[in-house]
């Protein structure tokens, strides 16, 4: 099955990228002793305690995530790291493996049990994170690390994001908790690779408490991007897959058409052919 993510991906890349790279601004990174040395010591001092602290919630999670949706109860999914080097983030199964008449893997949102919801919606899947501040492959605050397969999407302005390690959270500064779209997103995280300081995370501290604490909040951020980021527009504003132009949309459905119709007759010559090979066969033993 052509999968429509990477399909216009490829699209948007094609017609955009080149372009939206000339026309980016440059980005430099902030390069002080607190983000050479501090940040590192104060990251370890403030997650041991809490990854301790949340140890026996998350021994509850795992083992009613045994019960929910049974073994293994971990998944793990590759992310990008500092400098674009590849991690493996564990977080706790919250889908079942359930699959349609045809054997197919049912949508997510079918597949996502009332548990995994709740544990979602209370940001609880995130405290496994504490452990991988642990181990230095993400700090407390930072640009959250996307999946490894939008690496090759960004544009060399937005692939800077990736200057830092990757964070818990990089909340913008005085959140009003309005939902933001990839686009203000990436340039904040941009914004805080340039401007990182002691001060700048206490202030993200405070966004990330007062979003933690509300439910709005939480729900607005829970939908930020609004689904997989794809590429960029002609505008050259990152767009996601609920966002997705109208002329890709369309190139999209000629481009399934024509892959239904070339699968068709693939289909058609393996059956001729099979009947050829029964004739021959028939034929030999005549």
């Amino acid at each position: 099955m052509l999968d429509k993510c990477s399909a216009i991906a490829e699209m948007a890349a094609r017609d955009n990228l080149e372009r939206v790279n000339k026309e980016s601004l440059p980005v430099v990174p902030k390069n002080s002793f607190y983000t050479r040395r501090v940040k590192r010591v104060l990251d370890v001092l403030i997650a041991l305690p809490c990854f301790v602290i949340t140890l026996p919630i998350n021994l509850v999670i795992g083992v009613v995530t045994l019960f929910d949706v049974g073994s293994p109860i971990f998944f793990k999914q590759a992310r990008i790291g500092k400098n674009g080097e590849p991690f493996h983030l564990v977080k706790f199964r919250n889908m079942t493996n359930e699959t349609d008449g045809c054997g197919h893997l049912l949508p997510a949102t079918e597949r996502t049990t009332r548990f995994g919801k709740f544990v979602r919606s209370h940001s609880l899947d995130e405290l496994l994170n504490f452990w991988f501040v642990l181990k230095g492959d993400m700090s407390l605050i930072g640009p959250r690390p996307l999946p490894i397969e939008f690496a090759d999407r960004y544009s060399n302005r937005h692939r800077m994001r990736c200057a830092v390690k990757p964070g818990l959270e990089c909340p913008t500064i005085g959140s009003d908790g309005h939902v933001r779209f990839y686009q203000e997103q990436f340039e904040n995280d941009v914004w805080y690779v340039e401007n990182v300081s002691f001060l700048v995370d206490c202030k993200m501290v405070v966004s990330l408490f007062k979003m933690v604490f509300n439910k709005k909040e939480r729900t607005d951020h829970a939908t930020v991007g609004g689904g997989y980021f794809v590429g960029y527009d002609k505008n050259g504003e990152a767009f996601s897959m609920r966002r997705i132009p109208e002329e890709y949309e369309n190139e999209y459905v000629k481009l399934i058409a024509f892959h239904h119709v070339d699968e068709g007759r693939i289909a058609q010559t393996m059956r001729d052919n099979m009947v050829e090979d029964e004739d021959q066969l028939a034929s030999a033993h005549a």
